[in-house]
């Protein structure tokens, strides 16, 4: 008999983010409150106990995420977040052509840059 294969949007999702930057704590609470199926694990890279699956500085660099057992980053991994909640599932979906992917990266690379200032400005 072959087993039926899972439903792989069904799949808990790991994300990691820096717990120490209030800009992260704000957007993850957000996606904590929206997550009402609990399919997402958020661990805090910056507590000693947290589990890096990569090197933590990596981890607080880039937002990451693992689905599938495929780690993610940038964009990508915002997608992953977004399609595990079904509000936001329609923006991760659409994330997965390759063409709208890259414009999410452009504009998370640009906030990056600007993430320093903004942090600043929010503490």
């Amino acid at each position: 008999m072959v087993e039926p294969r899972p439903d792989t949007a069904l799949e808990r999702l790991t994300v990691w983010y820096d717990g120490g930057c209030p800009l992260c704590v704000r957007e993850i609470a957000v996606m904590r409150r929206l997550d009402r199926g609990r399919r997402i694990d958020f661990v805090d890279v910056g507590t000693p106990e947290a589990a890096c699956p990569i090197d933590r500085r990596l981890l607080l660099d880039r937002f990451h995420a693992r689905e599938d057992g495929r780690m993610l980053s940038g964009a990508a991994a915002f997608a992953a977040m977004w399609r595990a909640i079904p509000l936001l599932r329609p923006f991760g979906l659409a994330a997965r052509n390759p063409i709208i992917l890259r414009g999410l990266e452009a504009l998370y690379l640009r906030f990056l840059h600007v993430r320093p200032a903004l942090q600043r400005w929010v503490r």
